[in-house]
């Protein structure tokens, strides 16, 4: 099974070269537009989609101006089944992301691979009103084969400015076994880490190429990366307060 899982990996990331290269691109230089312009990237995801927003924060080697939404009621270590049952809860989301400082030079992407709860769709539309421009890492197999949560009956593929498939089969896990009566072994935290890493892979090449130092984390074992990255901190600071939150003086 270990060489079969790594197989359908491989299958899945050659799957979203192939179809999802020009929307990578296109989300990597709205990213790369945006940072140049004094906006940030946002991310939002529910339960194990959540796990891909911090995959990017405060990354040695990843961008410096990344904001994670965290909502900890909707990830899983208060609760998972019931984070699983408010995320599927209309208006629910207005119990923070309408605090958020959301701005219209931002960038924003929403992480569900069902794409059909309303939490998600809600953070995205909540998003798209404050004038950022909304990007959704999904699988459209998946969200086409369901129904909508959403009281407009709409999924989040239907509701962002941009829509990046991660090719991840109806229910996420990919392997089969005669002795197992269900699927497992799930590909989309690998697929989706692949893709945003992709994206701001390419978003830091093009601000590069533009003449910009891109902001970038040094890794904090490496010496010198302290002072490398309190500079990046110090500027994005107030506008990701998570950065520096609980900090000792």
């Amino acid at each position: 099974m270990i060489e079969h899982y790594f197989q359908k990996i491989n299958e899945r990331l050659e799957l979203v070269l192939k179809h999802e290269k020009g929307n990578l691109k296109k989300a990597a230089y709205i990213v790369s537009e945006a940072i140049q312009k004094g906006g940030i990237i946002q991310l939002f995801g529910c339960g194990h989609s959540h796990i891909l927003t911090e995959e990017v924060f405060y990354r040695a080697g990843g961008l410096v101006p990344i904001k994670p939404i965290f909502f900890e009621p909707l990830m899983l270590h208060e609760g998972a089944v019931r984070s699983s049952m408010l995320e599927r809860m209309n208006d629910f989301a207005k119990n923070f992301i309408d605090h958020e400082d959301i701005r219209p030079e931002d960038v924003f992407f929403v992480l569900s691979t069902s794409g059909r709860n309303p939490v998600p769709i809600d953070v995205a539309l909540a998003a798209k009103a404050k004038g950022a421009y909304t990007i959704a890492v999904t699988s459209l197999a998946y969200s086409k084969s369901q129904p909508s949560r959403h009281k407009s009956g709409r999924l989040l593929y239907e509701v962002v400015d941009l829509v990046i498939d991660n090719h991840s089969v109806k229910g996420d896990a990919i392997l089969a076994h005669p002795n197992v009566s269900v699927p497992f072994a799930p590909t989309s935290t690998v697929i989706g880490s692949a893709i945003l890493n992709a994206v701001f892979a390419e978003a830091i090449a093009l601000m590069a190429e533009n003449g910009v130092e891109p902001p970038i984390f040094l890794s904090g074992n490496i010496e010198g990366a302290d002072e490398h990255n309190r500079r990046w901190i110090e500027q994005y600071q107030e506008r990701i307060p998570v950065l520096v939150e609980g900090q000792q003086p």
